[in-house]
């Protein structure tokens, strides 16, 4: 009976510990280099927290310089919402009782640290896949998601449309979220006995240590192309940051090799664990042949060594082969069988905003896509090109505050392949939203594109539809999946494929 107990009381000790409930500041900091300023390392915590709002009583702030805003300007705000460990890089004054200070050498890395402590290190239970590459990470995690579960093993996702955990979505700010948020819900992931977690790995999340303290077991390298430069500066930094996930990997990498990068990143990559090429076009380890394009999707015959096996897959264009054959290839790292594989690359019908078909019930076609970089861009109008057959018209912008130079090659890209080019904005931040539509438009009278400018997004999906001809397919491109628009730094609902329909409703009377 009394074995019974300890049993019982162990079990809610470990569920507790997992939940995040509390662990000693001491364990938490073990193995850090760091200097007491005050107080006592033999307290309990009872969560992590970066941000001054989100603290409850009894957690550790940890004080973060960002691109905008300094933690350690919020200490006090913290402490007020019952903070008892602050954790600094500079010196600060703290006068109050029963509250440790710890100042270490940096504040982000000890984030990604203390995170996977007190998270119970969940990728070393996990199977983590990172993917990275500027266009693809978001299908490719969720054909991943689609192989595995075919087999039967719960999967994760962590990416650009949010977290999914036991089947659950929960929303994040980034594509690869900040290290205590992506700790939390790897832990939350492990409580629901999940096997594999798919996640997105960006640049930015490598280059400022988001995913510091974590295992991948396996790397998936898509293509690179321009984007990010605002923040990169150059394309050498930009595959710089990239090819840090590939040496960290523990298990195997996973490359494009008919990238250009993707064949650098073979040669420059130090880790000893082994590479998996696939492709098109080059000779590689997992490769299509027989390829058919058609307007439901494309069949092809996936090759690789366990042999060759007809794929009808669901989803349209010659992107879409190259993503199935990255999630392919992950299925054959963890030995699954062809069939498997096949039944799960052919199970997914599509991703919400990546060549997303609106049901119009009319006679021309609307199509909403992420696209938004110049070959991003290139590959769904290539894809469009090959069952149009009526005008192609686009409406699209760019980004505010992000990558000017790309805003030029953006207009022309959609030029040189659309009838109509429907300028408008897309989240201009804090930046005026026509002078973003006329660097575009630098672009599209490089090529003599015809184009017409209407800043109100709502606007211009609005005049793209009252003007369709029979035939036309429309491409809102850009937000994908997104809900939203940023202006001035407020988040306001904005939803395209609503939007659509409504104004498709109204139409009508």
């Amino acid at each position: 009976m009394r074995g019974d107990l300890l049993s019982c009381l162990l079990i809610h000790y470990i569920s507790n510990m997992k939940a995040g409930v509390k662990l000693k500041l001491k364990t938490i900091i073990a193995d850090t280099k760091y200097e007491i300023i005050k107080g006592d390392t033999n307290i309990d915590i009872t969560g992590i927290e970066h941000d001054s709002r989100k603290i409850s009583k009894g957690n550790m702030f940890i004080a973060i310089k960002g691109f905008t805003v300094d933690g350690h300007s919020f200490i006090n705000q913290a402490l007020e919402k019952g903070a008892n460990c602050i954790v600094v890089e500079r010196d600060v004054n703290i006068d109050r009782d029963g509250v440790t200070v710890i100042k270490v050498n940096n504040t982000v890395d000890s984030l990604a640290k203390f995170s996977s402590v007190f998270y119970g290190n969940p990728t070393k239970k996990l199977n983590l896949i990172g993917v990275t590459g500027t266009n693809g990470k978001t299908s490719i995690t969720y054909l991943i998601k689609g192989i595995f579960e075919t087999n039967g093993e719960k999967t994760g996702i962590i990416g650009t449309m949010g977290s999914i955990i036991d089947d659950k979505l929960i929303e994040n700010d980034n594509t690869t979220p900040d290290s205590l948020t992506i700790q939390k819900h790897l832990m939350e992931m492990e409580n629901a006995d999940t096997k594999y977690c798919a996640m997105e790995v960006s640049s930015h999340a490598l280059d400022l240590n988001r995913v510091e303290y974590m295992d991948f077991q396996v790397g998936v390298f898509t293509n690179l192309t321009k984007d990010h430069l605002d923040y990169h500066l150059t394309m050498d930094n930009y595959y710089e940051s990239k090819l840090k996930l590939f040496n960290r990997t523990k298990r195997y990498n996973i490359v494009n090799i008919d990238d250009s990068y993707g064949r650098r990143l073979i040669n420059d990559i130090k880790n000893q664990v082994p590479i998996i090429t696939y492709g098109i076009d080059e000779k590689a380890d997992v490769y299509a042949t027989d390829i058919e394009y058609h307007v439901k999707g494309v069949d092809f015959t996936l090759n690789c060594s366990k042999g060759s096996i007809p794929i009808n897959l669901k989803l349209l264009g010659k992107f879409s082969v190259y993503n199935a054959l990255a999630a392919i290839a992950c299925g054959l790292v963890y030995d699954l069988d062809l069939t498997t594989i096949k039944k799960g690359i052919e199970s997914v019908k599509g991703v919400k905003g990546r060549f997303e078909i609106v049901p119009t019930g009319r006679d021309f076609s609307v199509i909403i896509d992420f696209a938004h970089t110049p070959d991003g861009l290139e590959k769904v109008l290539t894809t469009i090109d090959q069952f149009a057959q009526g005008r192609k018209v686009v409406v699209f912008g760019a980004g505010g505050n992000r990558d000017r130079t790309k805003r030029p090659i953006m207009g022309e890209t959609v030029a040189k392949h659309a009838d109509l080019c429907i300028v408008t904005s897309d989240n201009p931040r804090y930046e005026d939203p026509d002078q973003i539509i006329k660097d575009i438009i630098v672009g599209i009278e490089k090529v003599n594109g015809n184009y017409v400018a209407i800043t109100d997004r709502k606007e211009a999906i609005e005049y793209a539809l009252l003007n369709a001809e029979p035939k036309d397919t429309i491409l809102l491109a850009g937000k994908g999946h997104e809900t939203y628009t940023i202006i001035k730094g407020e988040v306001i609902p904005f939803d395209e494929r609503q939007i659509v329909l409504d104004i498709l409703k109204n139409m009508e009377k």
